[in-house]
């Protein structure tokens, strides 16, 4: 019962954390800016897109999906010469219509952090640390694995920002601190697992 409450109450923690973090802090806006000429580029991609929701990679490799291993392997074999005459980048495009529901975002955010929380402090209860500190620094080692899974790829591959990249690790990594320490609080002290 203690690990659920633990995993409850961090996960509460951390939720107000990240919200902190995004409401009341520049991290959340970190590296991220707005379209110049947001009209016409959104009126190209309403053009060209459509209704296509879906996460676009450019330049592409200019093969259709049914392409073989070996039409994509000679379409790799040029993607250096695109990049260097054309912008590059991803981009997450929904058509126009999409329903503006912050309260089921946050709903799915905070159950999200909740699960997390859980299950680090479930795995946390599985060792024998028996110490404040320990317990703090396994939960925070847990929460540096969980930051760098994907930022530091999405960084690599997709060139995000560097600043974005440190802010949204930043944020983890203090979410998870913060379940270190409301878990450590709330296990309390025991002897160390046979």
């Amino acid at each position: 019962m203690k690990i659920l409450l633990a995993g409850i109450l961090g996960g509460i923690v951390m939720f107000i954390w990240t919200s902190i973090a995004h409401m009341f802090l520049p991290l959340g806006e970190a590296g991220i800016s707005e379209i110049p000429n947001e009209s016409a580029v959104l009126s190209a991609m309403q053009s060209n897109i459509g209704e296509q929701t879906g996460l676009y990679i450019f330049p592409g490799p200019g093969v259709g999906k049914n392409a073989t291993r070996q039409e994509k392997n000679e379409a790799m074999k040029h993607m250096a010469e695109k990049m260097a005459t054309n912008p590059s980048g991803i981009l997450m495009y929904h058509g126009p219509g999409r329903p503006f529901t912050i309260g089921k975002w946050l709903g799915i955010e905070f159950g999200t952090e909740l699960l997390e929380a859980i299950l680090v402090v479930f795995l946390l209860a599985q060792t024998g640390i028996a110490s404040f500190a320990g317990r703090v620094g396994f939960v925070l080692l847990a929460g540096i694995l969980a930051a760098l899974a994907t930022n530091v790829s999405y960084w690599n591959w997709y060139g995000f920002p560097c600043v974005y990249t440190a802010g949204y690790m930043f944020i983890q990594i203090i979410g998870f601190l913060c379940v270190g320490i409301v878990a450590a609080f709330v296990l309390g002290k025991r002897g160390p697992a046979a």
